[in-house]
């Protein structure tokens, strides 16, 4: 059971084929009885630590004889309030997790909880994982990268994760090329702050890791899961575009567009700067997608400072916006300012939400009738769904399996997602 980010997903996978390798049977079906369950929990925010203990509970109403193992970020920042959980018997943080199977099979001989959590804070080296298989077997999520040191402050990742550590470069290429081997043709590079990339390295930076990653025959394209504003320049932009095969399309980490309200989150740009980044973009890839998440209601948002996020949004022309309302997550410099009302929040997270759907759908608009090219990666009732590389979600129909394969063609109608794709042959 995976809650929270990518990332966690990507390290979920991992676990699982670490049990698969040692010859256990693993349900992808959560509701399907099981002698060990293995929760990777989020703490993002206060509700996430709830869900994680509400997973834990149920999995040991199901079957009270299983082994709850609690991994993860939750387990990493309050490993005395997961211990003191009667359902769980291994509690372990944010390291070590590539030795899961052994501290389950201890507790399997000797029925006594263990608590494994290390201080984040003394983590020093890229915990690997290499997988071999994943459950989409058309795109990889590919983990290059861990831990923070931005510290913003409404958020506790940094005392989860620990100070950034990169992924060696030749393992990383090792693992994507295992992929493509076995028929990958996208890769996601993702991490906790994918920029840090190299920083701890020494010469090697994110972008000098992609364009070796772009030489692996036979993988056809490399997307980033999410890009702190600062990367972008105009020698990144040219230097991912000469690859050929890094999708046009950006998930830049806003969450505000207030200079006040970014101050005040210890953000370390303005909204000037940001908005300067998403035109190097687009000045050499016009018709990309720029995706992006929004805070609302952060401790001191007056009206004002929503006024301005909302116009922000129009003239960035995000082609979509994920909106949070604020959730203080206790244990963070946020929590303890003074809060805004709930109704308030909800007010303006939903004027948000309906901008961010016009966008999207003017977005769709400006790609009608271009030439686009899609990697197909399922098939739901008769229709073939993919991503366009500027993240469109499009659906097509055809008496051929269209799973795994890339082709062009264009979109026609203005709806929303998934679009309707018509393949050129």
């Amino acid at each position: 059971m995976t809650l929270g980010c990518k990332v966690n997903a990507y390290e979920s996978e991992a676990m699982l084929e670490l049990f698969k390798k040692a010859g256990y049977t693993v349900h992808n079906d959560p509701e399907e009885v099981s002698d060990i369950y293995i929760i990777n929990t989020c703490t993002v925010t206060n509700l996430s630590d709830r869900k994680s203990r509400q997973f834990i509970r149920r999995s040991k109403r199901a079957n009270p004889q299983a082994v709850v193992a609690v991994v993860g970020c939750y387990a990493q920042t309050s490993p005395d309030q997961v211990e003191a959980m009667e359902d769980v018997d291994l509690v372990m943080g944010t390291k070590d997790r590539n030795k899961i199977v052994d501290y389950v099979e201890e507790i399997l001989t000797k029925r006594q909880k263990i608590v494994h959590v290390t201080d984040s804070s003394k983590h020093r080296e890229f915990e690997s994982f290499f997988i071999e298989d994943q459950k989409d077997h058309t795109r990889a999520y590919v983990k290059i990268q861990d831990g923070c040191n931005q510290f913003c402050s409404y958020c506790i990742i940094p005392y989860a994760r620990g100070p950034i550590r990169s992924r060696d470069p030749q393992e990383t290429l090792e693992e994507i090329q295992s992929l493509v081997d076995r028929g990958y043709q996208e890769v996601i590079l993702t991490g906790i702050h994918v920029a840090s990339y190299g920083v701890d390295l020494g010469e090697i930076r994110l972008i000098d890791l992609i364009e070796r990653i772009a030489r692996i025959p036979g993988l056809r394209r490399i997307r980033l899961s999410s890009v702190d504003p600062r990367l972008v320049t105009e020698d990144f932009i040219q230097r991912l575009q000469a690859t050929g095969k890094v999708c046009d399309h950006f998930h830049l980490s806003m969450q505000h567009a207030s200079n006040k309200i970014l101050r005040a989150m210890n953000r370390k740009y303005s909204q000037e700067e940001f908005f300067e980044k998403t035109e190097i973009i687009r000045k050499y890839m016009p018709y990309a997608g720029l995706t992006t998440d929004c805070i609302v209601g952060f401790p001191g948002e007056e009206e004002e400072d929503f006024e301005i996020l909302k116009d922000f949004v129009k003239k960035v022309a995000f082609s979509r916006i994920h909106v949070f309302p604020y959730s203080p997550r206790e244990g963070t410099k946020a929590a303890g300012m003074k809060q805004i009302d709930g109704n308030i929040k909800q007010m303006r997270s939903k004027a948000l939400m309906e901008v961010g759907e016009e966008l999207s759908l003017d977005f769709i608009e400006q790609n009608r009738n271009r030439d686009l090219e899609v990697l197909f990666e399922k098939e739901e009732r008769g229709l073939y769904h993919g991503y366009t590389t500027n993240y469109i979600r499009v659906a097509a129909s055809s008496q051929e399996n269209l799973t795994n394969k890339i082709y062009h063609g264009t979109i026609k109608d203005k709806t929303v997602e998934p679009v309707e794709f018509q393949i050129r042959r």
